[in-house]
């Protein structure tokens, strides 16, 4: 009797716990979301009313000016947010990141500071990078106003080239009506730390300009605050290089330069639009298979707290990096304190100097700023709870973007375990299978040409799966016999250039706790003498695990050999068959590394040296880049080499980069697709559960041969599921404002 009431205590203590936990995690959530609207403007109220940093609108064309260019949520230190998720302690006090452009001063900076307590903040204090390093006004993130002094520019450069775009192109920048070209800037702008020049190439002004390069490119310096003394460094044309347009004009007018004349432009027959085109061979009067769901969510979605099927965490959209995941739990137990994506780059090649200069650090462009509307149904399924996001970027007040994330659950079409036991005899013993349902949380980053869907999946069977796909215009540039080399010719005039895309994440895993270890698994062949036959020898592969302790040890370079397993445990907890609970991170990457290690651009970008690397948690580690890296990446203000050099003891902290060789090709028009474009990596369970989680699910159908001679099914769910479609038409708005 006493051994069945203690049964019935432990369950309920059990229950209990549980329940707190689930409270605490909860109650702790908030500490995470972003910031509101309301914040935002307390904040810039406050910091306006500090005459002494003297503070005007962004929307204010000089730049000899100070301003807020970024406002974002300050994370709360870890230990802190610890005791509120774990022991249910009070919240930290919430604190906004504040990044001020001072422009109007004997020496322009850029200054950090944290301010708060939210919402009604009344103090701010300077914050500092590792080694107080100093922010390069010249590293600072292109603002409107200048692309409004750019644009002015290129007017009067195009000005004096009317005739040689005219003629060349058909297409001129001023005075164009429906004939206009337009440009894209190149990145990083310089060559060397403190430099501001950036390579502005033009382009034909239509429906996907990203791939109408029309052969003219022109070098600005720009580093001075005054526009008016800002110069021409050099022009490129049809493959020839001018220190001026005046020198470029002269020749032209002459006849001492190769002269280029584009084909005639066809407005009906413009390769980079979206408008169907050829025979088709799929009937476009009924609809295709849509995503539904017959009783409603099954998820559940409180501000920025998320729970589904035994997990639970928070998420926010970082302004300046994008999409993350906080207090990552299964059952009540955390696998992870973060997973946040930190950077995307794209690094080019090519002929033209556009393309040599291209080196996209995505993080330097306010990356997670740029995840507009989703289209319900295409970007997202009808079905999808549909978020909005707040960001405050080089703006004077917050900018509503509608329906930017979505969270939707949705089956796979693939069973998510499943089995036919044959009797061998024209029957079978039984079957079994169960439906792969799976919760996604989704957001997209359109980085100018390039469109990054960002997403978590979460599976029933305790998986986590990070993932990007890359769709969108490629960068293109005009075509010179060169080019070949740096790519495929996909247009008469057009190169698509080769390009390598890497994505960094941090992966800070608290497996059942802060006390995690870290080893890798790799196989060797061993010799055995058969025990049943001595006269042979059995060959076979045998388990060697190597535990790894020091940042060094822990870091894992590319063009090495790669561990087979790499497993996260916690040494203080096991499972019911005394193994270490653990979970193991699994690459679905084709990655490798950019540029030579040290060579002069690659100093911003260390992190991409390694596929995994594991350091020690530091509160002053918190990611791996910054977005003044893109302008400077020769002297970063964060290296991400610096959090090895050191050579700690490691704390799990897991840095995964994964990307992909992207050379484009003629499938690439209109636009790049997202099949086979995707990478990204699991989190897996490795003996952290005593079988399978999914067992829980109720979507597990059973059939089995009955008496009679009929198949007997065995379900848990209703028989019969019903259907139902969407009556609304598609709808799109597409607009982001101030609010």
């Amino acid at each position: 009797m006493w051994f069945y009431f203690l049964l019935f205590f432990t369950a309920l203590g059990t229950s209990a716990g549980t329940s707190r936990q689930r409270e605490w995690a909860h109650h702790g959530s908030s500490m995470f979301a972003d910031l509101t609207p309301k914040e935002m403007m307390a904040v810039r109220d406050y910091l306006w009313s500090c005459k002494e940093l003297g503070l005007s609108s962004p929307r204010n064309k000089d730049l000899k000016k100070n301003n807020i260019l970024l406002m974002e949520l300050y994370l709360p230190r870890k230990h802190e947010a610890l005791r509120a998720l774990d022991r249910g302690h009070a919240k930290p006090p919430r604190q906004a990141r504040v990044v001020v452009q001072f422009g109007n001063q004997a020496q322009p900076n850029i200054t950090e500071y944290v301010v708060g307590p939210l919402p009604f903040p009344n103090s701010h204090q300077i914050m500092v990078f590792k080694g107080n390093r100093p922010i390069k006004f010249e590293s600072r993130p292109m603002s409107l106003a200048e692309y409004e002094h750019i644009q002015n520019i290129l007017e009067k450069i195009t000005q004096k080239a009317h005739k040689v775009l005219l003629e060349s192109t058909g297409f001129t920048f001023r005075n164009c009506t429906d004939r206009c070209l337009t440009f894209s800037d190149i990145a990083p702008r310089g060559l060397a730390s403190g430099e501001r020049r950036t390579w502005i190439m033009l382009q034909k002004f239509v429906e996907g300009y990203f791939i109408h390069p029309v052969g003219f490119e022109v070098l600005i310096n720009h580093r001075d605050l005054d526009p008016e003394k800002w110069t021409v460094e050099k022009v490129w044309y049809n493959g020839q290089y001018f220190d001026s347009v005046e020198e470029l004009v002269d020749r032209y007018d002459k006849d001492e330069l190769i002269k280029l004349k584009l084909p005639e432009h066809d407005e009906q027959d413009l390769f980079s639009t979206y408008i169907p085109r050829g025979h088709s061979n799929t009937p476009t009067n009924i609809h295709g298979p849509k995503l539904v769901e017959p009783q409603g969510h099954r998820y559940r979605i409180d501000g920025n707290f998320v729970e589904y099927s035994g997990w639970s965490f928070a998420y926010r959209v970082r302004s300046s990096a994008g999409l993350q995941i906080f207090d990552l739990r299964f059952n009540g137990e955390r696998i992870a304190y973060e997973i946040s994506l930190q950077e995307a780059i794209a690094f080019y090649s090519g002929h033209t100097p556009a393309a040599m200069q291209t080196k996209y650090i995505d993080a330097g462009w306010a990356m997670g700023t740029v995840d507009f509307e989703l289209a319900p149904g295409i970007d997202c399924p009808e079905i999808a709870t549909y978020v909005d996001l707040y960001h405050y970027y080089d703006t004077d007040k917050p900018v509503r973007y509608k329906n930017a994330l979505c969270i939707f659950e949705m089956t796979t079409g693939m069973p998510l375990r499943r089995h036919f036991n044959s009797n061998f005899n024209g029957s079978y013993n039984f079957y079994g299978g169960l439906e792969n349902h799976v919760l996604v949380i989704r957001t997209t980053s359109t980085v100018y040409n390039y469109d990054y869907i960002w997403d978590f999946y979460f599976y029933q069977n305790g998986v986590v799966e990070s993932r990007v796909s890359a769709t969108g215009y490629i960068h293109a540039t005009f075509f010179t016999p060169e080019g070949i080399h740096y790519g495929s010719k996909v247009y008469s005039y057009v190169l698509g250039n080769l390009h390598t895309h890497l994505i960094h994440y941090k992966v800070d895993l608290d497996i059942g706790g802060r006390e995690n270890s870290f080893e890798t698994m790799n196989l060797k062949y061993e010799n055995l003498t058969n025990p049943w036959s001595p006269s042979h020898i059995i060959q076979q592969s045998r388990l060697v695990r190597t535990q790894h302790t020091t940042e060094r040890n822990a870091a894992f370079r590319f063009g090495k050999k790669f561990p087979r397993y790499v497993h996260f445990y916690n040494p203080n907890q096991t499972n019911k068959w005394g193994h270490n609970k653990g979970y193991r991170i699994q690459f679905n990457s084709h990655a490798n590394s950019v540029l030579p290690r040290g060579w002069m651009e690659e100093k911003g970008i260390t992190w991409s040296r390694y596929p995994l690397a594991v350091t020690r948690h530091k509160d002053s580690e918190a990611t791996s880049t910054t977005i003044y890296t893109q302008n400077d990446p020769w002297e970063p203000v964060v290296s991400f080499e610096d959090f090895i050099r050191n050579n700690e003891n490691i704390d799990l902290v897991a840095w995964v980069t994964v990307g992909f060789l992207h050379v484009p090709h003629s499938e690439d028009i209109p636009n790049t697709a997202t099949p086979g474009n995707a990478v990204g990596f699991f989190l897996r369970p490795f003996n952290f559960f005593d079988e399978d989680p999914s067992l829980t699910s109720r979507s597990t159908v059973i059939v089995r041969p009955g008496e009679d001679g009929k198949p007997k099914v065995q379900r848990w769910t209703p028989e019969v599921i019903g259907h139902c479609v969407s009556d609304k038409p598609f709808f799109y708005n597409g607009t982001y404002s101030s609010i």
